[in-house]
């Protein structure tokens, strides 16, 4: 029976350090492997915080990677080139989103977002540019998301 081990990384950045050497040294496994193979696997999410799920085989040493997607925040703060959001989501904005950006997000995250269509998704990212004070397009995210449910139920 394989045992699983969970770790959030940064893009590309992995370490042998502590957390992965403490929770796969006991199993056997070679950690600079496991590390090389979680840097390669997560690039193209260099400065992003990305869940790792290792699968390791206790009896043959063998290991397979589930590399996640970053957070939502994450994706729509390297799309607005911003490190943080705003200590103010309500009053201050700290950046600029397009919508097709949004979209793409939403796509892209799929099945890890609650909503059961895209455009029910792309409403959540939406709510999400709220929370990190983001305008989309240059105008403030809950218009959007207002415009966008007044046009779908006007059909």
């Amino acid at each position: 029976m394989a045992v699983e081990v969970s770790i959030l990384v940064e893009g590309g950045k992995a370490a042998a350090g502590a957390t992965l050497g403490s929770a796969l040294g006991p199993l056997g496994v070679n950690v600079g492997q496991v590390v090389q193979k979680i840097n390669e696997e997560t690039k193209q999410f260099l400065g992003m915080r990305v869940p790792v799920i290792i699968r390791v085989d206790p009896n043959t040493k063998a290991f397979t990677l589930a590399v996640g997607r970053p957070p939502v925040a994450a994706l729509l703060l390297k799309e607005a080139k911003k490190e943080k959001g705003a200590g103010k989501p309500k009053t201050e904005v700290v950046g600029d989103v397009p919508l097709e950006a949004i979209r793409r997000i939403a796509e892209a995250k799929g099945e890890d977002l609650y909503g059961r269509t895209i455009e029910e998704r792309v409403n959540q990212v939406l709510g999400t540019c709220v929370s990190l004070g983001l305008s989309v397009g240059g105008e403030d995210p809950r218009s959007v998301l207002k415009a966008r449910i007044s046009a779908r139920g006007a059909r």
